[in-house]
């Protein structure tokens, strides 16, 4: 059902010091911030050779980053996200497993402009799971 690994994303209390840590000390390609207003979040994602790396940083007070943020001022793991092909049809045999989708079970669209949809933690092991449409 899921395919490769699309990002691990780290939630981050400075966005352009973690940006400066992947470029300048691990000799990372950084990408330029992009903000995400239905998410709440401003994006940097790192280009690695099989992955890629999302730096997360809230925007708005009403971000989802903040409350994370704040039981981890240090930042930390926020989600990892998998690819999948159908993302309605996983979805719903999601469901009908008892799997809880986030946000009302729609998709929305994500940072790299296809449709995700959130898992809760509680159901993978107190991971957040994203899944975006390959």
């Amino acid at each position: 059902m899921i395919g490769r690994l699309n990002h691990v994303a780290i939630a981050v209390p400075d966005l352009e010091a973690a940006a400066a840590r992947y470029r300048d000390t691990l000799g990372a390609t950084v990408g330029a911030a992009q903000d995400e207003p239905e998410h709440g979040v401003t994006v940097i994602f790192i280009d690695l050779p099989n992955t890629k790396i999302e730096l997360l940083y809230p925007l708005g007070e009403n971000s989802p980053i903040t409350g994370f943020l704040a039981k981890n001022p240090s930042g930390g793991i926020h989600h990892i996200c998998y690819e999948v092909e159908d993302i309605l049809a996983v979805r719903d045999r999601l469901i009908a497993g008892g799997a809880r989708v986030l946000g009302g079970a729609e998709p929305k669209i994500g940072a790299h402009g296809k449709p995700v949809l959130f898992l809760h933690p509680k159901d993978f092991n107190g991971c957040l799971i994203e899944l975006e449409q390959a």
